[in-house]
């Protein structure tokens, strides 16, 4: 069986971590603490559990003309992810995410979103062509606004199935809205969206009909570990999520978009998609670290749900 093509446009991160038995307020030092680095991104972390899902991954991003770029492009390769389209900025730096955490979990981040913020038309013209040749087109809003929307067009052009993952939340215009297959907000981006705080099934159906008013197709709600709301013209129902021991939920909502992105290519149903997507997340969870935590096809598919 062929892979499926799945084009992934966004993000890429260097997360570095200092995690200490409390974090600092104004002014203060903390002494004592690890520290490690990851490379992470929202788009990065979708492709690279795309590849692994199963789908033939090519990423889009742009990073800059630095150590923390031929770091993070050498891990995609040996992923086996496609990095012809990831552009160089020679005058901004690859994005940077510093994180402090505390023995409770608690955090604080601050996020420099160097390059990611640049990626414009102009560097991605070229990937039209390779757009045209992919099943599915995954994207998420780690980008500038203005050029989802650009790409969203040519989506439609062509008749791609575009996802597009609305994190981190904001405004969308009604003719975006419209333009999008399948869109996949957590619950605190569906209340952003939509204006419904989600607290149960109910809330989420409401949430999903205001979408769908919208114009967008399928209308899939990402609500931890209660699982995945899925609405549409056809079918509304709570997928819901395996029993699992978390023990941490970094990047799980990326997980869940990188698989559903193969499943959808693939041509599984709505339903079918997001199992594979939930046996994904939820194998993460289980796991420490954010894209090295993405678990393998077989992993998935060996999962009961």
């Amino acid at each position: 069986m062929s892979r499926p093509k799945v084009l992934v446009i966004g993000s890429t991160n260097v997360d570095m971590v200092i995690k200490s038995e409390k974090l600092p307020t104004k002014g203060e030092t903390v002494m004592g603490g690890s520290f490690y680095m990851n490379i992470g991104g929202k788009g990065a972390n979708q492709a690279v559990a795309a590849v692994r899902a199963g789908g033939e991954t090519v990423f889009v991003s742009k990073v800059g003309d630095d150590s923390f770029a031929k770091e993070a492009v050498t891990s995609f390769i040996k992923e086996g992810i496609h990095c012809k389209y990831i552009v160089h900025d020679e005058k901004n730096s690859t994005g940077i995410a510093l994180i402090m955490v505390d023995n409770s979990g608690s955090n604080i981040i601050s996020v420099a979103s160097g390059a990611n913020s640049t990626l414009s038309q102009y560097d991605v013209y070229a990937v039209i062509d390779e757009l045209k040749h992919s099943k599915v087109v995954l994207m998420q809003l780690e980008i500038p606004v203005n050029l989802v929307a650009y790409i969203t067009k040519f989506a439609n052009k062509h008749l791609k199935p575009l996802i597009l993952n609305p994190a981190p939340a904001t405004a969308l215009t009604d003719e975006l809205l419209s333009k999008i297959t399948f869109i996949t907000p957590n619950e605190t981006e569906a209340e952003i969206l939509t204006g419904v705080r989600i607290d149960s099934e109910k809330t989420a159906k409401q949430a999903a009909e205001y979408l769908l008013n919208k114009g967008v197709k399928n209308v899939i709600i990402t609500m931890g570990s209660q699982g995945v709301y899925i609405h549409n013209h056809e079918v509304s129902q709570l997928v819901p999520a395996p029993i699992v021991n978390a023990v941490d939920t970094t990047a799980a909502g990326d997980t869940f978009n990188g698989a559903f992105a193969v499943a959808i290519a693939e041509g599984k149903t709505l339903i079918e998609a997001a199992k594979f997507g939930i046996k994904a997340a939820s194998i993460s969870v289980t796991r420490l670290g954010a894209m090295q935590s993405a678990p393998t096809r077989k992993e998935i598919l060996e999962t009961e749900l």
